[in-house]
């Protein structure tokens, strides 16, 4: 289960964390910040870092919550540096019922098996026989020595954590039955192997002090409410100084007297990396005891705003008063007694470098930063990588994206800004030929509006019937005349529905199949006459929108007409002087100006055919 993660909802991109991560575990991508957890070593600086809370590591207290509801007796191994995180607990015997109370069964401080691998540490540096050793006491270590530098993982000490230690030494008096839950400012620790050389589990879970803040929250559990318990045997001598740099070496009693001394401590990011890098130079002949924090007692684990030196005076001063009325000889026992125990430990590389790209891709990827010679080359750091060959290097690894470049970004910025305002100008134009258009476009909407009522208007002057219809024979639009034709039920409809509009002209008109052919075939029918209650109408369909929509024209025959030439001349007055009126009904209406003159014609036609049968007679 991956260890740190970020949320990106809450990330805000300040590249914080990947200038803290030693070995840019954390890439963007889409804009996001995220881990790759193959990569980390579980420092967990990233978290402490981050002002938005943004990075977390993974929390375990379900899982010890879990354990101590079960029938597993459990044991809390006690980080040395609770002396520096609980300074809130007025005694440390307060805090150690605090732990019985939540439900832990016993309660050991790690110290004891800081004192074993002193003992065990000491015999290495003793007995070295030329080789030169990093101290393993610190996993943060261990997983970047494995990661990022494997052939240095044979000068690890072959030892076992002391929290492993201790772990092997309670569940040696316990039974392998017992659980062990270890409490932490180490984050690290989560993710180290938690086995032995037999693969037998030697811890069950690991939670830091927040982690148990928050437990003993929930369990509204406070020094007022337990009395004293002290520590369960063995309990440690000197290995209480173990989160502070020289600790260890304390609790081996070495002499580091800078004449003599041959072994190099260093604590903090820097120191540790520095350290790390001239060792596998080759300038060092020294042994190297090194954290990867500035001593346990600042871990990503503890309660963030803490003193640095305030926190080692408080551990400093707890051993003293621990020590004040120490046996020596019940411990010494103690110590020959779980000496006997195997704490050997194997490591195996786990190489995760990525490989250098050329020199001409790390030229390409420079130029496009901007950088094209070294006085561009800033090494500002505040892309999260020290150099800017390096960030050119991680862009090329998929690790970074320009973006980060504040110099790259800035002039990036720049160009845009001009793009922007030569935009905005060309914009204020637009706005300004955009309002001109909407109030022509207003105009002409409102002169269309008006011609429309006009239009409608006229059509129902006219004294033939007109029909408009839609694909499915809705009706669109039709005028009174067409109304008094089609009868009495139909100037019901008319009366609810002005205009018959979405009328089913099926229900109207019995020839309506005559507007379904034109409908499908496309074709025009020029005169049809067709007998409606006795009385005998001409009838013309014609598509005004092919497939779409169909118009049709009724005249009754029978009607008594004016006379020829009047009629003639009223309807070349129509077609010479209105063409234009006619053609917007064409367009309203869905018909051609073309088929408005040739419909008027058949109207003259039929009455030039009116005159002549009246004349016969």
């Amino acid at each position: 289960m991956q260890l740190i993660k970020i949320n990106s909802e809450q990330c805000n991109l300040s590249y914080s964390c990947i200038r803290v991560c030693p070995v840019k575990a954390i890439k963007t991508e889409n804009n996001k910040s995220k881990i790759i957890p193959s990569k980390c070593i579980g420092c967990g600086h990233c978290v402490t870092v981050c002002l938005q809370k943004a990075v977390t590591y993974r929390k375990e207290t379900e899982t010890v919550e879990k354990l101590l509801q079960s029938d597993d007796q459990v044991s809390a191994l006690c980080d040395p540096a609770i002396a520096a995180e609980f300074t809130d607990i007025s005694d440390y015997r307060k805090f150690v019922a605090m732990l019985r109370k939540l439900g832990f069964d016993y309660v050991h401080e790690v110290a004891f098996g800081v004192d074993l691998i002193a003992r065990e540490n000491k015999k290495l540096h003793n007995d070295n026989k030329g080789k030169y050793y990093i101290s393993s006491k610190c996993p943060a270590t261990v997983h970047y020595i494995e990661k990022y530098y494997p052939n240095l993982v044979e000068n690890l000490t072959p030892l076992v954590t002391p929290y492993q230690a201790m772990g092997m030494v309670v569940k040696k008096k316990y039974g392998p039955a017992l659980k062990t839950v270890y409490i932490t400012a180490c984050t690290a620790a989560k993710n180290d192997p938690l086995v032995d050389k037999e693969n037998k589990r030697i811890i069950d879970a690991v939670i830091t002090f927040q982690e148990l803040r928050e437990m003993f929250h929930h369990h509204q559990i406070t020094e007022y409410a337990v009395q004293y318990s002290d520590f369960d045997e063995p309990t440690g001598r000197k290995g209480g100084l173990f989160p502070i740099a020289h600790g260890l070496l304390q609790a081996e009693e070495i002499n580091q007297d800078l004449l003599n001394a041959d072994i190099l401590i260093t604590d903090g990011r820097t120191g540790f990396l520095k350290s790390i890098e001239e060792f596998n130079g080759g300038t060092l002949n020294q042994h190297l005891d090194n954290f990867y924090c500035h001593g346990c007692f600042m871990g990503p684990g503890m309660t963030p705003g803490g003193k640095k030196f305030k926190r080692r005076t408080e551990i400093i001063q707890y051993v003293k008063k621990r020590l004040s009325n120490f046996d020596t000889k019940r411990w010494e026992k103690a110590i020959q007694r779980y000496s006997t125990l195997n704490f050997q430990r194997e490591f195996i590389p786990k190489d995760k470098r990525l490989p250098l790209p050329d020199e001409k891709k790390i030229e390409e990827a420079l130029i496009l930063l901007g950088k094209y010679d070294h006085k561009e080359q800033l090494n500002c750091g505040a892309c999260g990588y020290p150099t800017c060959r390096e960030f050119a290097i991680a862009t090329i690894q998929g690790l970074a994206n320009p973006e980060m470049c504040y110099a790259y970004s800035t002039n990036k910025m720049q160009s845009y800004l001009k793009k922007l305002t030569l935009t905005n100008e060309k914009l204020k134009k637009t706005k300004q030929a955009l309002k001109e258009s909407e109030k022509t476009a207003r105009n002409e909407s409102q002169a269309a509006k008006e011609a429309t009522e006009i239009l409608k208007l006229m059509l129902h002057k006219l004294r033939s019937g007109v029909v408009l219809a839609d694909n499915r024979l809705r009706i669109i639009e039709a005028n009174t005349k067409f109304v008094e034709m089609m009868g009495d039920e139909t100037k019901i409809i008319n009366e609810n529905v002005p205009g018959l509009r979405k009328a089913d002209l099926r229900k109207i008109v019995p020839f309506y199949k005559l507007f379904e052919n034109v409908l499908e075939n496309n074709t025009h029918i020029e005169s049809h006459e067709v007998i409606l209650d006795k009385k005998v109408y001409n009838l013309s369909v014609f598509p005004i929108k092919p497939g779409q929509v169909v118009g049709g024209i009724i005249r009754d025959m029978k009607i008594p007409e004016v006379r020829k030439e009047e009629i003639i001349k009223k309807a070349r007055e129509v077609i010479k002087e209105n063409l234009k009126t006619v053609q917007k009904i064409a367009f309203l209406l869905g018909e051609s100006a073309a088929k408005t003159e040739k419909t008027l014609n058949s109207i003259i036609e039929v009455q030039k055919l009116g005159e002549k049968k009246n004349g016969s007679r």
